[in-house]
């Protein structure tokens, strides 16, 4: 008669010879096998994954976020150029005469920025910046300084958070 235990085989389970184990008569693991064989991961292995697909994923995310900060800074840029264009454009319609006496020192408070009708912008995009013009009369080499100027070099400068972010030079004549 046979006994109640029996050896498998590693070829019919697909084991090497080392891990071969014997199975009683009610197919119960005796020895050989761990849980860890038997496929599932212990508490550790389960913690290094983690940490492991942690670290990946800070890899994948970093530069999502670096390009948001890019996008937000070329949005600052791009307000602050139309705010000094905007301003220049003022300053250029304005009379000849009135330029330097108008906006030579002209400068604007951080969140007091105003549009051509002198209102204050009330957007929260608008609430770091600030700017300022200067002016300065420009003679050519063939004038004396006799001569009323025909030219003044307007300078319009606009910060964000103190930073300059914009700087538009105009020549302007008369």
């Amino acid at each position: 008669m046979e006994s109640d235990t029996m050896t498998i085989s590693s070829r019919y389970c697909g084991l090497p010879p080392r891990l071969a184990t014997r199975v009683g008569a009610a197919g119960g693991i005796r020895q050989g096998f761990t849980r860890h064989m038997l496929g599932g991961f212990t508490l550790a292995e389960a913690m290094m994954a983690t940490v492991v697909l942690g670290i990946a994923a800070a890899g994948v995310l970093l530069p999502f976020t670096t390009g948001a900060k890019v996008r937000a800074e070329g949005m600052r840029r791009t307000l602050g150029a139309k705010l000094a264009s905007d301003l220049m454009e003022q300053i250029v319609n304005a009379p000849f005469e009135d330029i330097v006496s108008n906006y030579d020192g002209y400068s604007e408070a951080q969140g007091q920025v105003k549009d051509a009708t002198g209102t204050v912008f009330t957007g929260s995009n608008y609430t770091n910046f600030s700017r300022d013009v200067s002016c300065q009369y420009v003679y050519m080499p063939q004038e004396s300084g006799a001569v009323a100027p025909k030219f003044i070099r307007v300078t319009v400068r606009v910060y964000y958070s103190s930073k300059e972010i914009a700087n538009i030079n105009r020549l302007v004549g008369e």
